[in-house]
């Protein structure tokens, strides 16, 4: 029987999340990831297969059925593949988890705003609510594992979800100097992050990987949209991201051409 197929983009957050959730159950090998090539355009043979859909990552059942939203995703594999679990299966536990998966929603959103603006008025506004948003996480981890360092006793659900957006908050690292704060308040989420970024599981990518690919974000220009001045995005597979230069991090003042960036 032919193996499940995840269509995807290697950096991206959402599909990143699948990668993570197999690795948990040693199931990486059980699925195949076809690489799809956001700078150009869906072609056609996955549109049919989509219904004319764009957004990835999208699953494809042994059996031809299409699945979609990585959520969904990730609920089907941890159905199918029982064990180990993933998820916990204490209805409170469970409940208390699903509360603070639904904050990533509008962590996620915050974090790819604050990125993409380009009006360099804005940016202590967006800074600032860039830290409430991990100061509600913190306030929940605080009230709901004090202990730590993850929501309960090991790497789980919450920290499946989470955990790509942590990574891609690198670019916020480097193109807007955003770092937590040495405050109390940051104390308990700074240690969840810490500990999703260390975990074995999540190695699919690194820092270096996300600044380059991701200049085009800071820019404003997402998901392979060219920027004015240039022919080449820098989400293009070729030249292999390990030979670019790091981009220049002065988002708001310079504008990079092709050449500086190595494309």
């Amino acid at each position: 029987m032919a193996k499940p197929t995840v269509f995807h983009i290697p950096v991206c957050p959402f599909c990143q999340r699948l990668e993570i959730l197999l690795e948990l159950k040693g199931r990486r090998d059980e699925v195949d990831f076809h690489v799809v090539d956001i700078t150009q355009p869906r072609p056609q043979w996955l549109l049919d297969k989509t219904r004319g859909t764009t957004a990835l990552p999208v699953l494809e059942t042994s059996d031809g059925r299409i699945l979609k939203e990585s959520l969904v995703i990730l609920q089907y594999l941890e159905d199918v593949h029982v064990e180990p679990p993933v998820a916990q299966r204490d209805p409170y536990r469970r409940a208390v988890e699903g509360m603070l998966v639904r904050m990533e929603g509008d962590f996620t959103t915050q974090g790819y705003r604050f990125l993409m603006n380009q009006d360099p008025d804005r940016r202590a506004a967006l800074e600032q609510a860039m830290l409430e948003q991990y100061g509600r996480l913190g306030d929940f981890l605080a009230e709901h594992a004090p202990a730590g360092p993850f929501l309960f006793e090991a790497f789980g659900w919450a920290e499946v979800v989470f955990t790509p957006m942590f990574m891609r908050f690198w670019f916020l690292e480097y193109y807007e100097g955003f770092a937590l704060p040495d405050a109390p308040r940051f104390g308990r989420v700074r240690e969840w992050v810490d500990a999703c970024l260390a975990h074995p599981s999540t190695q699919q990518v690194g820092k270096e990987q996300i600044v380059k690919l991701y200049y085009d974000y800071a820019k404003g220009a997402g998901n392979g949209a060219l920027l004015p001045g240039r022919s080449r995005s820098s989400f293009a597979f070729e030249p292999d991201w390990r030979s670019r230069p790091w981009p220049p991090s002065d988002k708001y003042e310079h504008s990079a051409t092709d050449q500086e960036l190595g494309l």
